[in-house]
This record gives structure tokens, sequence and C-alpha cells, in this order.
């Protein structure tokens, strides 16, 4: 357990560090797309960066991919870490038929400065829809937004007392869809998706692109933290519906969707594995989020409604700074050895069993 938790990392740039350098040692080439005009929180270079394991002929592909959520990278960079270094597991892709994507920190900007947002406060993970279309409308948030991220903090017992009334009126289902399902109406609230096609979207649609127009059958693994059980990984689909049988027939009866209302994850709109079929519309795809559970639900919204209320006020003292940026990482990163093996172990199950999803059964 020892040497596998070093798959983890204390900060963007050393997580890219890692990433880079375990992908050499395999001989892999990395191509970086590179985000302009920003740098990150020790003066870094931000940047998206791209390996591809496997045979040039592989009609298979698994996409693997970090960081959608900024923050929540440092879980889902030491398990892309884990795999380079995996070799009895990659050298199963071959007879597979499968080669496999790894693409290290879609948000790099919120990686690197611990919010779950990108650089203009966007949910990457709510941006994948059709802006040609009128944007979905969440009435409910917009009830809410006053008292989650209240003009002080820490907030009033009244905050809290309206949001814990709400919470109870309402059902705690209905309550976390309102708050995290999505919103496109207030660009400094919580979980907006924006109004036009982020940098990470546009990169995400250009790596698949690229490296999934020849792919036969692809595979998506998206990796994210803050909702569930400590150290548990559920898999969650957010996919088209009709790709939920296959999903449940590579990963087991334990899927779950948000749809069904029987996960732990909130119904969303414009994820990042909906592209598929817009990007490489003759492949069959069959998508998945993992998500790793690290502290209680009040506890994690607390902490990212503290971050979002510090971006309103950057000028706010150094101490209450520190708190509450401790309180975001402490809510989608969980620095213990015991956390990081089990996310490791149940990320390499999730690997193995896509990979078995997507074998070329005619190649014997």
């Amino acid at each position: 357990m020892t040497r596998a938790v070093h798959y983890f990392s204390d900060s963007y740039a050393h997580a890219r560090r890692q990433f880079r350098d375990a992908a050499k040692l395999r001989g892999a080439a990395i191509e970086s797309y590179i985000l302009e005009g920003h740098r990150g929180i020790a003066g870094e270079e931000l940047a998206t960066d791209v390996v591809r394991i496997g045979a040039d002929d592989a009609p298979n592909l698994l996409v693997i991919t970090s960081a959608t959520h900024g923050v929540e990278g440092y879980c889902g960079s030491g398990c892309q870490v884990a795999l380079l270094h995996d070799d009895e597991l990659l050298e199963r892709l071959k007879p597979a038929g499968v080669a496999v994507l790894l693409v290290h920190a879609i948000n790099p900007y919120g990686f690197s400065y611990w919010h779950r947002t990108n650089e203009d406060n966007i949910d990457v993970n709510r941006n994948f829809i059709d802006f040609d279309k009128d944007a979905p409308v969440n009435v409910r948030y917009a009830e809410l937004e006053a008292h989650l991220i209240p003009a002080a903090w820490p907030p009033s017992a009244e905050n809290e007392a309206f949001l814990t009334d709400y919470a109870a009126r309402q059902g705690h289902a209905i309550y976390a869809n309102a708050v995290g399902g999505g919103q496109y109406s207030s660009a400094t609230g919580m979980f907006h998706g924006g109004t036009f096609q982020t940098w990470s979207n546009r990169t995400a649609r250009r790596i698949l692109r690229q490296y999934g127009a020849a792919a036969e059958r692809l595979g998506w693994i998206d990796v994210h933290t803050g909702l569930g059980p400590s150290g548990h990984c559920e898999k969650v689909f957010v996919g088209d519906m009709s790709e939920y049988e296959r999903a449940r027939a590579w990963w087991g009866a334990d899927v779950f969707a948000p749809l069904k209302g029987d996960s732990v994850m909130f119904e969303i709109e414009g994820p990042l594995v909906s592209i598929p079929k817009q990007e490489c519309p003759d492949a069959e795809s069959t998508t998945i989020a993992l998500e790793y559970g690290t502290i209680p639900f009040e506890e994690m919204l607390t902490g990212l409604r503290g971050d979002h209320w510090l971006r309103r006020h950057p000028d706010a003292d150094e101490a209450l700074k520190v708190g509450i940026k401790r309180g975001i990482l402490d809510g989608f990163y969980t620095n213990d050895d015991e956390w990081k093996a089990s996310v490791l172990a149940q990320f390499r199950v999730a690997v193995l069993q896509a990979v078995q999803g997507l074998q070329d059964r005619t190649r014997g």
C-alpha cells in the first residue's frame, strides 16, 4: 500500500509531473493542450495532458478522464498515474483489442486553485449542453442562492435554518437536485453551467475527435469525488439511457442512474460523457462516472459554498481564506492512506471491467 499511495500528489503541478514522468517511463507520447492566458497558483503552466496506451490499430478505445471538477483531480490523477504503472493490467490491452486514452486534468485551473469550477466559475460537467437552444431553467436554485452563498461568511444561523427547513420540507433528493443539478442564470453562483463552450469543453471535443475518430467501440470512465460514504465508489450512469443496460452488463448491477432515482448523484444537464455521440457518432459508446465518497454531504456542501463565497470576496481575511480552502479540499479529497488504497482498488476493477466489456471478440 505504501508505494500505491505515492501515486497521489499534493498539488496540480506535482500531479502533472507525476503523470508525465510515468508516461515517459512507459515510452508513451504526451500531447499537451495549454490553457493560454492563465497560470497556476504557483505560476505554473496549466494544461490538459493526453497519453494513449495500446496498439495503433486497436478498434476499441477506453477514455479515462480526471479533474473535470478541478479539485477532484487529486483523486483522478492518482488513479491515472497508478494505471500507468500497472504492467499486468496494461498487458491485457493488446489481446483485447483495446487502447486506453488518459486525459489528465480536463479543468487544470480548478485543479491548481482548489476550485471545483473553472477559470470562469463554470461547472465544466454542466457545460456540455447545446448553446443554440434555450438553457435549462432551475427555478428552485434561484430560491436558494442567497442562502447558499450569503452576504457574510460563516453563514448565519438564519441561513442554515432556512436550508435545513427547505431540505426537510422538500426531501433530500429535491434539495440536492435543486442545488447541484446545474443552473445557467447566475454566473457567480454554484453549479453554473455557463453561457458558452468553455476551453475545457472545446478541448475535450478536440481530443475525442482526434483520438476517437477510428474507434469502433468507445468506453469512458470519468473520475469524480464528493458524494457517498467515505472511500466507497459508486458507479454512476449519466449518459444516454439507451446505453444503460450495456453499462450494467460491463460494470455490474451496482450501476446507478440519477434518472432512476437510485444514485447519490444529482440529475444533471450537460455532462462531459454526453459528447461521444456528437464527436464519434460511428462508435458504440458506453460511459460511466466513478463517484468516490469523502465527507458527509452537508459538510461537503458547506465547503463548496464557502469557496463560492470566497470567489465573490477575494479580499477576505487571510485566516478565513485558509479555512475555506481547507474545507473545499477536504470535501473532495481525503489525504489518508486507507482511503487512497480503497480508491485505487475499486478503480482498477472498473478499468478491468471496461476492458473486458470493450474486448474485440473476433480476435479469439
